[in-house]
């Protein structure tokens, strides 16, 4: 089962808080091939760890991340991390897969990066998004993170030059899987909680599982 890379979504989503230092953490505990994690930018220009567009903080109050700055969302969320403590708390001790999200200004994103010496892909659901990046850190390896279409993720791919692809779990298929892997491509199921599922689809060409829970593949 080992030859299935096992990625950590969000860290170790299902174990630990989301997008914190302490998923990242509990991911690393499981010695996991890859950790993913999300980027959005704050008012005063912080690359932080966070999935949504806004945040919600214990008394329902909203923020949205790009209308405040990073100390006032850390008011309201004290374990909300930066890009760059995620960076520093990894340290190569395993592989970044670093999701910027949809529209997100990349500047801050592409300045912080620029200083980790250590191997990362980088990985957006948005092509304009992959783009940019892509212009700005030619060498980085990206990830197409597609969430429905094959034939749209393979077209991607192309425009960035990439072997890899990570797709929606919910729209995979034996079939799908085999050509893919025929062609050359390395395919990522996400978000895939299901051990059996795996297993089965590792058998037609099934390259990682983007996966929430860590412990569950890894204890194999």
């Amino acid at each position: 089962m080992r030859e299935l890379k096992i990625i950590g979504h969000r860290g170790a989503r299902g174990l630990a808080p989301e997008n914190t230092i302490t998923s990242l953490l509990k991911a690393l505990e499981y010695k996991v091939d890859m950790i993913e994690f999300d980027i959005r930018v704050s008012k005063d220009g912080v690359a932080v760890l966070h999935h949504n567009r806004t945040l919600q903080d214990a008394s329902g109050n909203r923020l949205g991340i790009e209308q405040h700055t990073y100390e006032e969302l850390k008011e309201h969320k004290t374990d909300l991390a930066t890009l760059d403590d995620a960076l520093k708390t990894i340290g190569g001790k395993t592989l970044l897969c670093i999701e910027v999200k949809r529209n997100v200004p990349i500047k801050p994103v592409v300045q912080t990066l620029k200083n980790y010496k250590h191997k990362f892909f980088l990985a957006s659901k948005s092509q304009k998004t992959l783009l940019e990046l892509h212009h700005a850190l030619p060498n980085v390896p990206k990830i197409v993170t597609e969430p429905w279409s094959g034939l749209r993720a393979v077209h991607r791919a192309k425009q960035l030059g990439t072997k890899t692809l990570s797709m929606n779990q919910l729209f995979l298929w034996s079939g799908f899987i085999a050509a893919t892997k025929h062609r050359g491509y390395e395919l990522y199921a996400y978000t895939l909680n299901d051990l059996k599922k795996a297993k089965h689809w590792v058998n037609y060409g099934l390259s990682g599982v983007v996966t929430d829970f860590p412990d569950r593949f890894t204890k194999l």
